[in-house]
């Protein structure tokens, strides 16, 4: 009969061990260092990046802006509702330096007049009118395939499934621009191989609230808020058209009769008359 063996193993380290003393970085050469990257913090893009404009949300984008050589995914509750007033300030600067802006099938027909507005001039602009979800996948990939250098892709790929999704990820990491993906909210809860995904919802008083739902580092809690005017509205706006959500507030408190407050007398006169 054969004996069983109990074997005790025991947490407590050997006598005469030591601990190693925690690891720094810093002890390293400095170009190995630098390419130590923590998961607990904001990853810098190996690749180019155009700014966007907004310095508190460069702050939070790996590199400090909109990335090229990869796919940049846009959550909207709608279409046609944020993406110009977040996107304008990038393109309009690669308009500037001669880029093209290249649209694949928009909800709705680009308003020349207010890209203008925008600093995007028509001339900059190319409209591809795709109708079907299978035209916009073809025309966004052969367009990421011909790496359109120095301008950007947007396409509104509300239907894209993730294969499709992965297939344009491995063209995008040979496009030299930046390749904007625009989906609905709901596509939140879809896994997604890009790898930056920001939703972007309209807040008060002209301001845009971005969540950054994926970028390369840690997780970001909470919202950036971005006050992003349309156009030029900001020349001649007054000061309390500025703040709109205040005006509509005080509007609509001065119709309210809060119950057991004292009447006017023309509150009076009114519920008499009738």
């Amino acid at each position: 009969m054969s004996t069983a063996r109990q074997w005790t193993v025991s947490a407590a380290p050997p006598l005469g061990a030591v601990s190693s003393p925690p690891f720094e970085v810093g002890q390293l050469p400095g170009n190995v260092a630098q390419a130590i990257w923590r998961g607990t913090d904001i990853g810098q893009a190996n690749q180019t990046v155009v700014a966007t404009g907004f310095d508190s949300l460069d702050a939070q984008l790996p590199g400090g802006g909109w990335p090229c050589n990869s796919l940049t995914e846009l959550l909207q509750p709608q279409p046609s509702l944020c993406e110009w007033r977040l996107l304008s300030p990038a393109l309009a600067r690669l308009v500037a330096s001669g880029g093209q802006i290249l649209l694949v099938g928009p909800p709705k027909r680009p308003h020349a007049p207010g890209l203008v507005k925008l600093g995007i001039s028509e001339k900059n602009l190319v409209w591809i009118a795709a109708d079907t979800p299978a035209e916009r996948l073809w025309c966004t990939e052969q367009l990421v395939k011909a790496n359109p250098r120095g301008g950007a892709i947007l396409a509104w790929l509300p239907q894209v499934r993730a294969e499709q999704l992965r297939r344009l990820q491995v063209h995008a990491q040979s496009c030299d621009c930046p390749v904007f993906l625009f989906r609905p909210a709901a596509a939140q809860l879809d896994a997604s191989p890009a790898p930056l995904r920001v939703l972007t919802t309209l807040g008060h008083d002209w301001a845009l609230h971005v969540h950054i739902l994926k970028r390369k580092g840690a997780l970001l809690d909470g919202t950036i808020v971005l006050s992003s005017i349309p156009g030029t509205l900001a020349s001649v706006l007054t000061p309390r058209l500025m703040h709109p959500s205040q005006l509509i507030a005080k509007t609509e408190a001065s119709h309210v009769h809060v119950l057991g407050s004292a009447v006017t007398r023309q509150r009076r006169r009114q519920l008499a008359a009738h």
